[in-house]
């Protein structure tokens, strides 16, 4: 009897530290976004083109958010997949706050990561530590598809600015435009000058 009491107490207790527990209040004392739990298909998700930009006006690939602060509630982890066309690259940028790791799934590439550069295929893993330049370029006669994984919300952001959903429509920016994302985020990725 005394264990089922004290159990009850145990649980009121941790239920009144639960509802008043002002880290897990935001502003007005509402509660904030909690992580939710996800099963997401191949083509699941909050899929995205990019626009275009000066010197490659056409819209650029598709890719799909699928685990960030804004879908699953993710404070620490975002993962997309992408595919880029045959003769597509994405330019040489480096991550200051993230880790990264690259998993190709199809085709082949060739990766310029820090001084190294390598052809791989499709299997292949590319672990990209913060700050490490890297650059990918699609070698082969097929889309290469593979899944990006970062160790530190941000870049995501980039990636939605630059972006419109699928189905919207998609105007080119202009270089100011360019210019003004690439300042906003310079916490979460660096170009390499051309």
């Amino acid at each position: 009897m005394r264990i089922v009491h004290l159990t009850h107490w145990v649980l009121a207790i941790l239920a009144f530290n639960f509802v008043g527990d002002p880290l897990l209040q935001g502003p007005q004392g509402t509660k904030e976004t909690r992580t939710s739990p996800l099963i997401l298909e191949k083509n699941e998700g909050e899929r995205r083109i990019i626009r275009g930009w000066p010197g490659h006006p056409e819209p650029g690939e598709t890719f799909i958010l699928k685990v960030d602060p804004k879908n699953g509630g993710s404070s620490h982890l975002v993962l997309l997949t992408a595919e880029l066309a045959p003769g597509k690259e994405i330019e040489a940028h480096k991550h200051p706050e993230a880790d990264e790791i690259i998993i190709l799934q199809a085709g082949t590439a060739r990766v310029h990561l820090g001084d190294t550069v390598r052809t791989v295929h499709a299997g292949a893993t590319v672990f990209i530590p913060a700050n490490t330049w890297v650059s990918v370029d699609n070698v082969g006669n097929d889309p290469i598809s593979f899944v990006g994984i970062f160790s530190a919300a941000g870049f995501e952001e980039l990636m939605r600015d630059a972006s419109v959903r699928e189905g919207e429509k998609n105007i080119p920016m202009s270089k100011a435009e360019d210019d003004a994302l690439q300042k906003k985020h310079l916490h979460s990725v660096i170009y390499k000058a051309p």
